[in-house]
Formats: C-alpha cells, structure tokens, sequence
C-alpha cells in the first residue's frame, strides 16, 4: 500500500488556513457584536431635563461627556457626572447626578 502524502499536503495545508481563517474572523466578529455600546452624554442630559421639568423649570444644566470608571461595591460601570439647576423657594438649588454611560440608568442623584 502506498502512501500518497505529497499530492495530498496542499490540501491539508490549505484546510488547515481555512479553518484558522475562520476561527480568526469568527473570534472578531463575536468581539464587535458583543461590544457595549454606550449612550451619548447628551442624551441622558435630555432624559434627566425631562424629569426635572416636570416639577418646573430649570435654570441650567450640564454633562460631562468624558466617561469615568466607577466601582460600587460589586458594581464596576463607566459613568458620566452631571447636573441640572433650579430655582427652589426663591434660591438657586443645585444637583448632581452620576449616570450609568451604557444603560442610561441614574445610578445616583443628589442635592448639592
């Protein structure tokens, strides 16, 4: 019995780049679907201003558009920091609020 390995070598070679090829782009394909996505700084602003003015108006309003690593216990998020002022029984009133930047979700809301 003879073995053929020379006229079958390209063929195992090539199946081998094949399926490495795969393995590789199916690995960065799973890394770009799965990828957090985060939400615009400004548009949880506009949520937050929402809420505010549905008690009455605001006097001005801010958001930092750099996200900040925050760990809370076992919380571990990026953050963007931000506030909303007002006029609270004839004084201006401010607060901050901590926003979660791939949820929305505000993670804390405090009166300065």
């Amino acid at each position: 019995m003879v073995c053929k390995t020379k006229e079958t070598t390209p063929y195992i070679l090539a199946g081998g780049l094949l399926l490495g090829a795969g393995l590789t782009c199916g690995y960065f394909l799973h890394k770009l679907i799965t990828a957090k996505k985060t939400i615009h700084g400004d548009a949880i602003l506009k949520y937050v201003k929402q809420l505010f003015l549905k008690e009455g108006p605001i006097e001005g309003s801010w958001i930092e558009l750099q996200k900040v690593p925050l760990q809370k216990f076992a919380l571990k998020t990026d953050v963007y920091y931000g506030g909303i002022s007002r006029i609270e029984e004839d004084q201006l009133i401010q607060y901050e609020f901590i926003a979660d930047a791939y949820t929305g979700s505000i993670l804390d809301l405090y009166r300065i």
